[in-house]
């Protein structure tokens, strides 16, 4: 699907007009029109303000075949938190590694044992 269909077609679903998208991501309902219908293609930025109105990635309006995704899937949050962990001292860093290391043995034995807790 196209990107002027993918934006339609997710206007649609939310119910919106034009010109509440277009409030949305700070254009107007002119621009959001031109969209819809192939006319121009929206700016990187804009590409990012319908993504996160929309609540999905910038992939999934680009990429014809791209699977449906949040557009901060809760891998991008732990990304964002886990490079947080530079500010933190090399103790303190070591304690987060461990704990993590801790928690992923944990899951993967539960997974062996059947779930047994």
């Amino acid at each position: 699907m196209a990107l002027a269909e993918r934006v339609k077609q997710l206007r649609a679903e939310r119910g919106w007009s034009q010109g509440e998208l277009a409030e949305r991501i700070g254009g107007d309902p002119a621009q959001i029109s031109r969209y819809e219908h192939g006319r121009i293609a929206p700016s990187a930025d804009a590409i990012i303000r319908l993504a996160e109105a929309f609540d999905v990635s910038c992939d999934y309006l680009l990429v014809e075949d791209a699977p449906r995704r949040a557009f901060r899937s809760a891998e991008d949050v732990l990304g964002d938190r886990l490079a947080t962990i530079s500010e933190l001292g090399e103790r303190d860093r070591e304690l987060v590694l461990s704990f993590i290391d801790a928690l992923v043995t944990k899951t993967r034995l539960k997974t062996l044992a059947g779930g047994v807790t």
